[in-house]
């Protein structure tokens, strides 16, 4: 499975630089995850780097950060377990996510 469709691309482009805006205004554009981890993407900022909320397994230490989407392609847990995009994810905003992830 691709991780990032030509539709999911057109919603980065449309939501564009998020730097000035309050986390209730930035849109999760899509959830990607492998075992326990889970990467909320919503700012592309070149070819391979996004913006995420990244929770590695413990939610006391999610935090915002960069990714690289060839890092994530390459990650196989056991060797054998891709990164998957949630295809049944409801968009969310970047507030939402972070209060839910942050009450566990």
């Amino acid at each position: 499975m691709k991780l990032l469709t030509k539709k999911i691309e057109e919603q980065f482009e449309k939501q564009g630089d998020t730097s000035m805006l309050e986390a209730k205004d930035i849109k999760i554009i899509c959830k990607l995850f492998v075992a326990s981890a889970t990467w909320y993407l919503y700012e592309r900022l070149d070819e391979d780097t996004f913006m995420c909320f990244a929770n590695l397994g413990d939610p006391m230490l999610a935090e915002l950060g960069t990714v690289s989407l060839a890092e994530l392609e390459s990650i196989k847990v056991a060797g054998i377990f891709p990164v998957e995009r949630d295809m049944y994810y409801k968009q969310q905003t970047l507030q939402e996510v972070i209060d839910e992830v942050k009450t566990f």
